[in-house]
């Protein structure tokens, strides 16, 4: 007997073939469908970007350890200011080092920013940290800083005459009253469209007004930062001294502060006289020299007050980001401005042969005249006070000089 299995019929056989054809087809899909997803998954491969063989925390140990001149020109400091800034923020607990990244090289991180114009992406390359952690740290040292600032930017003494006044023939004998100087200068700001008409001064450009005080060392002893460009220097002392949550440090009886003419002369406040030549270059060449007691006077006032440009120089050539600040919000601009003057006044204080402060040093630099807006004095009573301590300084030089006195 004929075995069943063996009585297939032909329609069968037919079927079993076709149902290996359907077999192999489905095979050859997803074979070629393995092979598009593996050609895409290596044309988009994850690999590191950030594969330097030299870390950031290596490269800052490398600049830190090297030559003096690489440190400066990275950090804008001496090796031993940037050391002794790091051992303050370990010591007062306003940084610490993470798994990751060390104290050294958070505020290497800052400095460098600060320091130099660079993005958040050039940083990312320097240090071979990703974005986050490039903006995560620059805030963590920026909110440490801005604690230093209330160590470092301190009032003036009113009790004692400046060391710089009484070494100085050409101040001792007729400013012993003068605690310091007061200007603003300008620095860049980065606003959006719809807010920069009023954060436009005169040059058309997008600026913050920063008002500060300075003693005759060079430091910063009051900083008012945030007010729009075009806002004048008149109206942000007037605000300064009208808010008593900034503690402006008001000079006391018989002490004063020198400004130029963009002030009005009010109590504590010595302005030069009006209509007159100011500016030191305007005095330069044996012919130029001053012939009036007014002018005498003006060209005395104009050098001592010179010493706040002469800090704003300093300032400003130290952080390049202060001529060309990153889109932060404006409340974080400001606090860039607090924290670089604040540092600023540390630099000073660690070291007083810094390369800076040496090369804005001497008290006729030529940093050039400004074009100051001349504002009306204040009311006559408040004005009349320093007007007679003018006139009498004023006076004083012109006996001294052999000159006409004012009447």
């Amino acid at each position: 007997m004929e075995d069943e299995s063996n009585n297939v019929s032909n329609e069968e056989v037919t079927a079993v073939e076709y149902e290996w054809y359907l077999d192999d087809f489905d095979i050859d899909i997803i074979t070629a469908w393995l092979t598009l997803a593996n050609l895409d998954m290596s044309l988009h491969t994850k690999e590191p970007i950030r594969d330097s063989k030299l870390s950031g925390a290596e490269w800052v140990r490398e600049i830190v350890y090297g030559h003096s001149d690489r440190i400066y020109e990275a950090f804008r400091l001496e090796r031993h200011v940037f050391l002794n800034l790091c051992d303050l923020m370990k010591a007062r607990g306003w940084l610490e080092d993470t798994r990751y990244v060390k104290v050294d090289e958070q505020v290497g991180i800052f400095l460098y920013m600060v320091g130099h114009k660079n993005t958040n992406r050039d940083l990312c390359e320097r240090f071979q940290r990703s974005g986050q952690t490039i903006s995560k740290f620059f805030t963590l040292v920026l909110k440490a800083f801005l604690k230093l600032s209330k160590e470092t930017i301190r009032p003036p003494s009113f009790d004692i005459v400046p060391e710089e006044i009484l070494i100085d023939p050409n101040h001792a004998r007729y400013f012993k009253g003068c605690i310091g100087a007061i200007d603003g200068t300008h620095v860049d700001a980065s606003v959006p469209i719809s807010k920069q008409i009023p954060f436009r001064g005169r040059k058309g450009t997008t600026t913050q007004n920063v008002m500060c005080a300075c003693s005759f060392d060079m430091k910063f002893t009051f900083v008012y930062a945030g007010w729009e460009g075009s806002a004048n220097d008149c109206r942000v002392l007037s605000a300064a001294l009208e808010t008593p949550r900034l503690q402006f440090p008001r000079p006391p009886p018989g002490k004063y502060y020198v400004v130029d003419s963009g002030y009005a002369s009010l109590p504590g406040f010595l302005t030069p006289f009006k209509g007159e030549r100011y500016h030191l270059n305007e005095y330069r060449g044996r012919t130029r020299r001053p012939r009036t007691a007014k002018e005498l006077f003006n060209h005395k006032h104009s050098s001592l007050r010179n010493v706040i440009e002469r800090s704003f120089g300093v300032l400003k050539n130290r952080f390049s980001i202060l001529t060309h600040m990153p889109p932060f919000s404006i409340r974080k601009q400001v606090y860039i401005v607090i924290a670089c003057c604040a540092l600023h006044n540390y630099i000073r204080d660690q070291d007083k042969m810094d390369r800076n402060f040496a090369l804005y040093g001497d008290p006729d630099y030529p940093l050039g005249s400004t074009e100051d807006e001349v504002v009306d004095d204040a009311s006559h009573d408040e004005a009349a006070e320093m007007n007679m301590i003018r006139k009498d300084i004023a006076n004083m030089m012109a006996r001294d000089h052999n000159m006409q006195e004012i009447p």
